[in-house]
């Protein structure tokens, strides 16, 4: 594989990650080289048990692989303390999960500022920031609404723009659109292509989702833990 440390924002290198299931080796991810530059829009897919889940996981930091290396932003993962992969991931990678993850008690404003709270963002940047994402996910007027007053697209949308806000170098998205109906999923997903073209971010999707392959610019399809095939798409 050839990679670029200058451009590619994930560079993964013969990533394996084994499980033992009640003494049971399981073989999730088999030996995976993969690079995804600046500004992709790129889709991992594959059936359950692919081992799609599980690479996005070690690809984050949030799993550790049993062998190979991941680079993100040209930082080697394994050279890094529990602190500084900790603070890594809060300034350089934005997460989307499937069940959204908002806090309840908090207003979407709070929620969507929290990262940029432990940042050290002022409160007046904060604030400007917020408003700012609210109209790019076309939730102008909500920021003192709290999530269960929401509906699904509504707080995935809010999941997003939480995602985005702190301007990380990556989203990481797990099945974004699983619990949503497919309109609202085809809406959620075009609106992250557009903020993808707007902000040049790059986005790593793990779906097995047909409305996020059709919107991919790069479909990765993983079968038994290891790279079936690797399709650019025209942009539609």
């Amino acid at each position: 594989m050839v990679s670029d440390t200058q451009n590619d924002v994930i560079i993964t290198e013969g990533i394996e990650k084994t499980y033992e299931d009640n003494g049971v080796a399981v073989h999730a991810v088999r030996g995976i080289d993969l690079a995804i530059g600046k500004g992709e829009f790129t889709a991992i897919v594959g059936p359950s048990g692919s081992g799609k889940t599980t690479f996005l996981n070690v690809v984050s930091g949030l799993d550790i692989a049993t062998r190979g290396k991941v680079w993100l932003a040209g930082r080697l993962l394994s050279e890094m303390s529990g602190r500084e992969l900790s603070d890594f991931r809060r300034d350089n990678i934005g997460f989307i999960f499937q069940a959204y993850n908002l806090i309840p008690v908090l207003t979407v404003e709070e929620n969507i500022e929290y990262i940029m709270l432990l940042q050290g963002v002022s409160k007046e940047e904060r604030h400007e920031r917020v408003l700012e994402i609210l109209e790019d996910v076309g939730l102008t007027g909500y920021e003192d609404r709290k999530p269960p007053s929401l509906s699904g697209g509504q707080q995935q949308r809010v999941a997003v723009a939480r995602a985005m806000v702190a301007r990380p170098s990556m989203i990481l998205a797990d099945e974004p659109t699983a619990n949503l109906d497919s309109t609202t999923g085809a809406a959620l997903l075009d609106m992250m292509r557009d903020l993808n073209e707007k902000t040049g971010m790059t986005f790593l999707f793990s779906t097995h989702d047909e409305l996020v392959m059709e919107r991919a610019r790069r479909v990765i399809i993983l079968k038994d833990g290891k790279i079936d095939a690797d399709e650019q798409r025209a942009v539609t």
